[in-house]
């Protein structure tokens, strides 16, 4: 069934405290060869995330506070002051985004993969129940799940979807051809194709899914009328 984020997640995380100096934030970054960490409390609870794009920021804002004063030229805009305090910026507390954008472990990694994408962030600290840290997801551990083989694909759809969750007989054919699933056989009512067609679809790896099925008694009609077919009219 569909992977979760504790079972994708890197374990041994990269991280600041508020006090972490600027200079150490940048360090830790370059030494470790990542674009991004997250920033603890003393409980190890997230307060924030910090970035390459953060830090690269606060040396622009710099470097146009200091022009802006060479100038004389007032800040009066929102984003000027905003401006001339990542200018000042000395710690990871000046520094970081806050609240950070944090997922759990049981979520499903295709949900982290959405969330990612709508709030524009390459990396997703993962945190326990008390939202301490545990963990960092990011696009690359989400990737792996897509890299999975058409042979992976298809053996979960079997397992975990026909037999598991359907407890369908075996003659249910799946193949799988660059992540799109093939479902092909005759079930015995229409009702469960559509789930079938679901559940499918929600295994990691799986970009699309063709239905081939066919149903032996429409019960989605009345009772009374209920009647055979080859071919699934939905």
């Amino acid at each position: 069934m569909p992977h979760i984020v504790g079972e994708v997640m890197t374990r041994e995380v990269v991280e600041a405290h508020r006090e972490t100096p600027f200079k150490s934030v940048a360090q830790l970054l370059y030494r470790n060869r990542i674009s991004g960490l997250p920033v603890v409390d003393g409980d190890d609870k997230v307060v924030g995330v910090i970035s390459e794009t953060d830090l690269i920021r606060c040396q622009a804002a710099r470097a146009a506070h200091g022009r802006a004063r060479r100038t004389r030229i007032p800040p009066l805009r929102r984003s000027a002051r905003r401006g001339a305090a990542l200018a000042r910026a000395t710690t990871a507390q000046d520094l970081m985004t806050s609240p950070a954008i944090t997922v759990h472990p049981e979520q499903r990694v295709a949900d982290a993969a959405r969330m990612m994408e709508r709030h524009g962030v390459e990396r997703l600290p993962v945190v326990d129940e008390e939202d301490r840290l545990i963990g960092i997801a990011t696009r690359r551990d989400l990737l792996r799940v897509f890299l999975r083989t058409d042979d992976e694909i298809r053996q979960e759809i079997l397992d975990e979807v026909v037999n598991r969750a359907m407890g369908l007989p075996p003659h249910v054919v799946v193949s799988v051809r660059d992540g799109m699933a093939t479902l092909e056989g005759r079930l015995e009512r229409r009702s469960d194709i559509p789930l079938l067609l679901r559940l499918a679809y929600r295994v990691d790896g799986v970009v699309g899914v063709v239905n081939g099925l066919t149903f032996r008694i429409d019960d989605a009609r009345p009772s009374d009328k209920r009647s055979a077919s080859r071919n699934d009219p939905a």
